[in-house]
């Protein structure tokens, strides 16, 4: 008689290994690190533009909020085409108190070329604490784009 039982009716031991539990359990920490990666990146979420990106089609009836650093590192608060100096202390409480105002508000960080990068990174950071979720970058196209 062939097949696992001997002639007594007890079992032979099986000497191939079941892979298919350890199939599942590293399937399930596959899902778990895939939706935990993407939650221990840090630092200021910015949608950065491409160079030859098309505009954004603005559907919102407000006007964005613009956030400006001029070439010598100043400040300026922009709504609706009232633009006001600031420092970086002032700029977080303007900003807070216009979202305030108007929740869902975009902002938008206008930059000059030559303004140095960590300046840029401590206003995005400034406007990530006074509640800004999503900050938006401003460029020009290319030249010989339109």
């Amino acid at each position: 008689m062939h097949g696992p039982f001997n002639r007594m009716g007890r079992r032979k031991p099986m000497n191939e290994i079941n892979v298919v539990p350890f199939i599942d359990v590293m399937l399930v920490l596959l899902v778990i690190f895939m939706i935990t990666a993407p939650m221990l990146t840090q630092g200021v979420q910015v949608e950065l533009p491409q160079t030859a990106s098309e505009p954004i089609e603005d559907t919102q009836d407000q006007e964005p909020i613009i956030v400006s650093v001029d070439r010598e590192g100043e400040y300026f608060v922009s709504l609706g085409g009232d633009e006001t100096q600031v420092s970086l202390d002032e700029l977080s409480e303007r900003v807070m108190v216009l979202l305030e105002r108007e929740p869902g508000t975009r902002v938008l960080v206008r930059g000059d070329r030559n303004v140095a990068y960590g300046q840029v990174v401590t206003l995005m950071s400034t406007l990530q604490n006074a509640g800004v979720a999503n900050v938006g970058l401003i460029s020009e196209p290319p030249p010989g784009e339109s």
